[in-house]
């Protein structure tokens, strides 16, 4: 995670540029349909703070953190609320979550470490819960463009949610990149219920 962090810490003004007015809404409405109202959120990885922004300006309550300081600084500028500068490994909360949003960010965990990745995100999040989860199509992993990231296809999730017998998928998409210029990348969406 280490050159991916940098990367972050580096790009963070160019990186927010390029997603906070992304219009994602769609994809948000699909998560927040399946929650209680008042729900109590984690943006897990939140980036540029869009989403916790939408979650918080719908009536949500949101804890949000991302493992760029840089990032968090912002993000906690532009949603009002403090981000927590923490990895996705010291996340150590239990039951404490209705909705776990996890977008475009897990995909920088390596496939090895995915597991404890959702083990952790599936022990912070309440009985009947629910994961979003979000990477991009294929089988790739490895750098690309100084990030690290592990790409995913419905077979290769499948695989990785057998050790999860409390999880669910309850819906699984793919979408094309929202970003302009990004056209023909195709994403993985999916959201697991606990």
């Amino acid at each position: 995670m280490g050159n991916t962090i940098d990367y972050y810490n580096e790009n963070a003004k160019k990186f927010i540029d390029g997603t906070v007015s992304v219009d994602f809404r769609s994809i948000q409405d699909t998560f927040l349909e399946l929650l209680p109202g008042n729900a109590k959120i984690l943006d897990f990885g939140c980036g540029s703070g869009r989403d916790t922004k939408y979650f918080l300006d719908r009536g949500c309550r949101v804890d949000a953190m991302d493992g760029s300081l840089e990032l968090c600084k912002s993000a906690s500028e532009y949603t009002g609320i403090t981000v927590k500068h923490m990895l996705f490994q010291e996340l150590d909360e239990k039951e404490m979550y209705d909705g776990i949003w996890a977008c475009a960010s897990v995909l920088h965990v390596k496939r090895v470490e995915l597991p404890d990745i959702i083990r952790i995100m599936s022990s912070a999040t309440k009985a009947n819960g629910i994961i979003y989860l979000s990477f991009k199509y294929g089988d790739f992993e490895g750098e690309r463009n100084g990030r690290y990231f592990t790409d995913m296809t419905e077979a290769s999730m499948a695989e990785l949610l057998v050790d999860f017998p409390e999880l669910r998928v309850e819906k699984q998409w793919i979408t094309g990149d929202v970003r302009a210029g990004r056209g023909d990348e195709r994403w993985l969406n999916m959201i697991l219920r606990k």
